[in-house]
């Protein structure tokens, strides 16, 4: 398991988290929560969203993430 409380080192920072299809979140990163631990997330600001084919799709002033390794995902309301 990564070590989470590394990213606490790298506020501040412009960081670039990557993703297993080729996206990626380019930011610096202006916080980090809980205060002690693993960070469980993180906010960035000047954000930009980058697809595989390096293109920026999205910005942000301001965006929270999660850090952590995504393990599954399903629908929680709505219709199945």
């Amino acid at each position: 398991m990564p070590d989470y409380k590394k990213i606490r080192e790298m506020v501040s920072h412009r960081v670039t988290f990557e993703y297993d299809t080729g996206a990626k979140i380019v930011g610096y990163i202006a916080s980090v929560a809980p205060t002690q631990g693993p960070v469980q997330y993180a906010v960035l600001s000047k954000v930009q969203l980058v697809d595989a084919n390096n293109n920026v799709v999205a910005k942000f002033e301001e965006l929270p993430i999660v850090p952590n390794n995504l393990v599954g995902f399903q629908v929680t309301e709505g219709p199945m």
